[in-house]
């Protein structure tokens, strides 16, 4: 058996890490274990750091925004086509699911989280008291 040296040692460490490192990009989804990647998601309406926010699944009805809800009207592309409507303070906030079943907002594009309700509470921690604006549709 050949003897162990500090060379062959240091191989097996960067060998190691090397195959740690490939698993993480091969499966980014691994740290989103309790996201949802297709189940129903729940409407919900709470005051999270002094600030109003809501979401709630779109239907194909054509009703756009939340019910009671200023500056929501028709036209509007909800969630990128994700069938998820969120908002702060009544002003819509545009929310993408990804690929690995993470959300993103327009506010906190480059920060994926679980669901629409941690987007919500990431773009009101982002935010720091400023008014969301409405984003224009295209």
């Amino acid at each position: 058996m050949p003897e162990l040296t500090r060379r062959r040692a240091l191989t097996a460490a960067a060998a190691l890490t090397a195959a740690a490192g490939t698993q993480t990009l091969l499966a980014p989804g691994a740290s989103a274990a309790g996201r949802s990647h297709g189940g129903a998601l729940e409407p919900f309406d709470e005051v999270y750091k002094g600030r109003r926010i809501q979401g709630r699944p779109t239907g194909m009805d054509g009703m756009d925004g939340m019910d009671g809800m200023a500056g929501t009207g028709g036209g509007h592309h909800h969630g990128h086509g994700t069938g998820y409507a969120v908002f702060v303070d009544g002003v819509e906030l545009h929310v993408m699911r990804n690929a690995d079943g993470s959300w993103i907002s327009v506010v906190s594009h480059y920060a994926p989280v679980a669901g629409p309700r941690a987007a919500a509470r990431a773009a009101v921690d982002e935010l720091q008291g400023a008014a969301l604006l409405p984003f224009p549709a295209n």
